[in-house]
This record gives C-alpha cells, structure tokens and sequence, in this order.
C-alpha cells in the first residue's frame, strides 16, 4: 500500500552497534532496520514492524515522579542496536513524536495518528516510551485504525505495578486507561482491560475500587506464578480479536529496572514477563505494542534499557 512518510517531530537516525561483517549470518540490529517510509514491505510472511518513539516525561511530571522518560527512546535504540537480529520480519524507524512546551495531549494526538497510519498501512507498531502516558497515545491510533472501525474486539493487556486509574482533572501517567475506558464507553465498546503484576501496596482502594466497577481483571504481583500468569492471559486473548499490549517497566523487580519513576520493592520476575512477551506474540492477535517508563537518568549500566531492549526483540520474534 503506498504512503507518504509518517509525519514525526525528530526523523529516524542512524543506528550503531558492533560490526562483526555484511552477511546475513552477522546482522545485528542497527544494520537490519531502516528508515520508515509508511508504505509496509516485508520480505516474509511475517507483518513488518515499524518503530515509534514517544520522548515524553510531562505526564509523569503532572503524577508528581521522577521525570526524565523523555530520554527512553534514544536509550532503548541504543540498547537495541547491537542486538543480533533474529527475526523473520523487516523493522522500520519512524522516528520520534516529541512533548513540546508541555503539550502533551497534542503530542498524544499527534502519535496517535502516526500509529493508525503505520497500521493501516499494515504495520506491527511498536512504540518506545515515554512515561506510561504513552499508553493513551497509543490507544488513540489503536482505535482509530481500519480494524477497531471493522468491529474487531480490542483488549488491552497492560504489565504493570499500578492501574493507572487515577479519575484526575487532568491527564498524566496515572490516568490513561480510565481514560481509554471513557473513550470506550463514549464508542459503545466494552471496554476490555486486564493487568498483571499489580502491586496492592502501590494502589489505593479507590483504584481498586475503579478497577472493580470498570470490570478490570487482575493479578496481583504477589501471585505471578509462570502457570498462573499463562492461564491469565490465555482468558483474556480467548475473549479478544486483537490486542494492545503495554509494559511498564515498572512490572519488574526494582533490581532488574532501577531506571522507572518508581522502582518496584516487590515486582514480577522477568521470566514470567518475558513468557507473557512469548505467548502474545505465538497468539496472532498482537496489533499495536508499547513500551513505557523507562528512565535513564536513573538507570544502572543501562540495566532497565537492555531488559526493554530484550523483551521488544522477544515480541518481534
């Protein structure tokens, strides 16, 4: 399908890595993905990946964290790029929509349109956060592209420590997904959201409330068994026909992702998150997927970008 390049605030750099020669049998990341030009082409059966990044910190600035998530792209990039590239599928940079002056909801409308052409070009999207206010822009291009206007049942499965319920006066990375419960009543969609990993210390009872009356199926941290988390998602996917997935870093121990706002004291173990990674890839249904809430001003040798870094190359797989 022909496109016009998607209309970004910074355009795609070059990407480095370690050079270890041309042939396909050496190809790392930074030499396997190139410049978006919109228009999905893919040497394979699998559906090409185009990347997006969110360089946003203004929601988590307005729910009071530790700002510094603007930086997330160029970090995970960065952790990327040396990575042996494994997939069966072509990978594309569209560069990066970016906050400006405070804006956010307009920077959130503005990747919210760059997401549903890339899909409706035919794209897997993956967006690089961004704080977790990344998550409602991504709503916004999830629902509106070509297969949520065909009736497709969405369902957002959100990895997570906290709901991100908040009922505030004003958005920020603690509200989008009631939010995106609002917009979905507001369409006449049932809204179908589920989190795993959420830490009850971290939520107030008003959220879990919220969570309660919205229908929000859960899993506390404390009881993300391998088996438990797998026949979890296993209902949710049965229950969709496409879906959004998004991580907030934060999900993990604060061991394994120092660099978030608010690191985790109790977390799930990133094998269980990296087999969540596994099983929604293997399902068919992922359409749109987002990373969130790394910062690296607070991270350690660059510990919590290799670990999103990881978990995106899983998911491409």
């Amino acid at each position: 399908m022909a496109s016009m390049t998607p209309s970004v605030d910074v355009p795609p750099a070059p990407w480095t890595g370690r050079f270890d020669g041309d042939a396909p049998e050496h190809r790392r990341w930074w030499q396997a993905v190139v410049p978006s030009t919109g228009a999905a082409t893919s040497g394979s059966a699998a559906k090409p990946a185009a990347l997006i990044g969110f360089a946003s910190d203004e929601g988590v600035r307005r729910n009071k964290g530790r700002t510094g998530a603007a930086a997330a792209p160029a970090a995970i990039r960065k952790a990327l790029g040396p990575l042996a590239f494994h997939l069966d599928r072509s990978v594309t940079d569209a560069g990066d929509v970016a906050v400006s002056e405070g804006a956010l909801e307009d920077a959130q409308a503005r990747l919210g349109s760059v997401v549903s052409e890339l899909l409706d070009a035919g794209h897997l999207t993956a967006v690089l956060g961004g704080g977790h206010e990344t998550a409602y822009a991504s709503y916004l291009g999830v629902s509106g592209s070509q297969a949520l206007q065909q009736g497709a049942r969405l369902g957002v499965l959100n990895l997570d420590a906290h709901f991100d319920l908040r009922d505030e006066p004003v958005p920020s990375s603690g509200t989008p997904f009631l939010q995106m419960a609002r917009a979905e009543a507001a369409a006449g969609r049932r809204f179908r959201y589920a989190v795993a990993g959420v830490s009850e210390a971290n939520n107030t009872r008003a959220l879990f409330d919220t969570a309660g009356h919205l229908g929000v199926q859960y899993l506390l941290d404390e009881d993300c068994e391998t088996d438990r988390v797998r026949e979890f998602v296993a209902s949710f996917l049965a229950d969709i026909d496409v879906l959004y997935l998004t991580i907030d870093l934060d999900v993990l121990p604060a061991a394994v992702a120092p660099g978030v706002s608010a690191p985790a004291a109790f977390g799930v173990p990133l094998p269980v998150v990296s087999a969540v990674c596994r099983q929604v890839a293997a399902s068919g249904k992922l359409l749109h997927l987002d990373i969130a809430e790394l910062n690296p001003a607070f991270d350690v040798d660059g510990r919590t970008a290799r670990v999103a870094a990881r978990l995106l190359d899983t998911l491409l797989r």
